[in-house]
């Protein structure tokens, strides 16, 4: 199974990557695949690159649910 995880955007690069938030941690990850984001946008990130950019509104309903962790 994979698992791809809502990040915010923080900081864009000259070189195709951004550094992002995913629950405090700040990764770099590659925005090849995702078109126009920007600080501020949520983007799914899966192995170091992002997929889509994703609503601030879906995002933090996943993000919410990671938190909730799998029903015993």
């Amino acid at each position: 199974m994979c698992l791809a995880i809502p990040a915010k955007v923080l900081r864009l690069r000259a070189d195709g990557l951004a550094d992002v938030e995913l629950e405090g941690v700040i990764k770099e990850v590659s925005l090849e695949l995702v078109d126009d984001a920007k600080p501020g946008d949520y983007v799914i990130v899966h192995v170091g690159y992002a997929l889509a950019k994703l609503d601030q509104a879906e995002a933090a309903r996943t993000l919410e649910l990671f938190s909730k962790g799998a029903p015993a």
